[in-house]
């Protein structure tokens, strides 16, 4: 009975983001002729697949206890370095596995200093971000627009879903999704991650390793944003120093809105996707809307995310409060035998 409430608790913030999700998009279709169309659903993931895949790439981190404040600057540097290789001649096929590594490398190199040195995540990652976007100005401070035939067609193909279509982002982000959720919940490493946002203490004691998870998940984060990166690049067609400036706060904001604490141990890569959905939504409500600034929707985020944060440690201290009582309960029963 104890694990079901357990569970349940932990479960309270996902729900509660679905019943919001529901809520806005019933709204929106109340409103607006035009938002009742399954292509307005669509394109919520056409429009973020690139955040998707940043989120999953958090959610791990976040999962840790930890924080990554590099992706937006990653995938600014990825979207460069693959727009000047292009320019300089170099084959797309050359210049994916180029792109891919960028990320990897800067997300092992910080993950070794959290771990190695101790250095607290949040430094660590700024670094990293000031770092990864000062390199991506270097190259060029100008954007370097895109031409290249491979790059053109992976940003203008549709794949039909009947009478709708979504793009090969789409599909890129969606099996990201789904290898996130296996490796979450269903492999060592992901209980790994678990055990040390629950406890970093007690998963040493357990004999887990906790440094090469932490070294693994941010290297893992550094991925999916280089990833994210190239999908940007299709999106935007171009290579720009200042790409994606602030998209780490827009990704973990989508990872708490969806359900996981920023303390660690608790959260589903699933509901870190609901997260980039609802932001989603919010942002086309506010384009239909029309008379509304852009910057409601930083207004509307940033509401969300407080109240989000305030009903995770309302769970928290309920966990705490139930945890002192079945312990005050032991307590008084061995007294008594």
């Amino acid at each position: 009975m104890n694990h079901l409430f357990k569970i349940n608790n932990r479960l309270i913030p996902l729900v509660v983001t679905l019943i919001l999700f529901v809520f806005m998009y019933a709204f929106g279709m109340f409103r607006y002729t035009n938002f009742s169309s399954p292509q307005v659903f669509l394109n919520l993931f056409i429009d973020n697949a690139f955040l998707i895949v940043v989120a999953v790439g958090m959610t791990f981190v976040i999962l840790t206890g930890g924080i990554d404040l590099s992706v937006g600057s990653v995938i600014a540097l990825t979207s460069m370095v693959a727009a000047s290789l292009l320019l300089a001649g170099l084959s797309p096929f050359v210049v994916f596995p180029l792109a891919l590594l960028i990320g990897p490398i800067l997300g092992f190199l910080m993950g070794c200093c959290i771990h190695y040195f101790h250095l607290q995540p949040f430094i660590v990652t700024l670094a990293g971000m000031f770092l990864a976007r000062g390199l991506a100005l270097l190259i060029n401070v100008q954007t370097i627009p895109i031409t290249d035939d491979v790059f053109r067609f992976m940003a203008r193909t549709r794949i039909p879903i009947g009478d709708y279509f979504i793009s090969i982002s789409v599909i890129i982000a969606l099996i990201v999704v789904g290898i996130g959720v296996y490796v979450a919940h269903f492999t060592k490493f992901g209980r790994s991650v678990y055990a040390i946002g629950g406890s970093e203490q007690s998963a040493l004691l357990m004999g887990l390793p906790v440094g090469k998870t932490k070294i693994l998940v941010y290297t893992i984060s550094g991925f999916c944003a280089s990833l994210a990166g190239l999908l940007f690049t299709f999106y935007m067609l171009s290579g720009y120093g200042l790409h994606a400036n602030g998209l780490e706060l827009n990704a973990i904001a989508a990872v708490v809105i969806g359900g996981t604490l920023l303390t660690g141990g608790v959260g589903y890569v699933a509901g870190s996707v609901l997260g980039v959905l609802m932001l989603g939504t919010i942002q086309s409500l506010i384009a239909y809307e029309g008379s509304l600034s852009a910057w409601w929707t930083r207004i509307a985020v940033g509401v969300l995310l407080l109240l989000f944060i305030v009903l995770h440690r309302v769970i928290l201290l309920r966990e705490e409060k139930r945890k002192d009582k079945v312990g005050s309960m032991e307590e008084k029963e061995s007294k008594a035998s």
